[in-house]
């Protein structure tokens, strides 16, 4: 089984790695889209802003892979800004086009009172829908950072944070997973979302 992170200058791949090893499963770091080609399962994970983050995808050559990729099957985990550029759109410094993978616009959170932007912190999950990474999420803390939030269809919502809205927390369509957290950072609750989707891209290496 071969787990590959896709490498596009957008941080944090260390921590993700180490994670990763933490359970014990072996992920290789690429930007080489015969790499990403081949992988069994893939993390999208990120850092900073959703134009720059395309820009460099785009540059490097990795959009059409990673959506011919997904269109065969293969499980993948967007992870923060990650998740965000799964959606069709952000509107971070005007409008940019994202992977359209989930349907959706990823939008700036609105400062209230109470509620600073950027989100930072830990945050305790409301379960939505029991998929396969959200069974048992239900009143469990996580670790986020972010200043947008992805606004999708109810349908693809699994968890939730309320952070003055429902910020969803994850998201997913078919092997298309988002967790707008970071798992890498959030302890056992965390390395266990981190596990289960290995199990997952396991799973469905076993059966192809």
């Amino acid at each position: 089984m071969k787990m590959v992170v896709i490498d596009y200058d957008a941080g944090n791949t260390a921590n993700v790695l180490r994670a990763l090893a933490q359970i014990g499963v072996e992920a290789v770091l690429s930007a080489d889209a015969a790499v990403i080609a081949q992988a069994d399962g893939l993390i999208l994970p990120g850092v900073g802003a959703f134009a720059s983050a395309m820009a460099e995808l785009n540059k490097r050559g990795l959009v059409p892979v990673i959506k011919q990729t997904v269109a065969t099957g293969t499980p993948l985990l967007g992870i923060c800004l990650g998740m965000q550029i799964l959606l069709d759109k952000g509107l971070e410094h005007g409008e940019t086009e994202g992977l359209g993978l989930i349907p959706g616009t990823c939008r700036p959170i609105e400062a209230k009172i109470g509620y600073p932007v950027p989100h930072m912190g830990w945050n305790e999950l409301t379960v939505l829908q029991e998929t396969v990474l959200a069974g048992n999420l239900d009143g469990k803390s996580v670790y986020f950072v972010h200043s947008f939030y992805t606004d999708v269809p109810q349908a693809f919502i699994d968890v939730t944070a309320d952070y003055s809205l429902a910020v969803p927390a994850m998201i997913h369509k078919e092997k298309v997973f988002g967790a707008q957290f970071h798992p890498e950072k959030s302890g056992e609750v965390g390395l266990g979302i981190l596990k289960v989707f290995s199990e997952v891209v396991y799973a469905n290496y076993s059966s192809n």
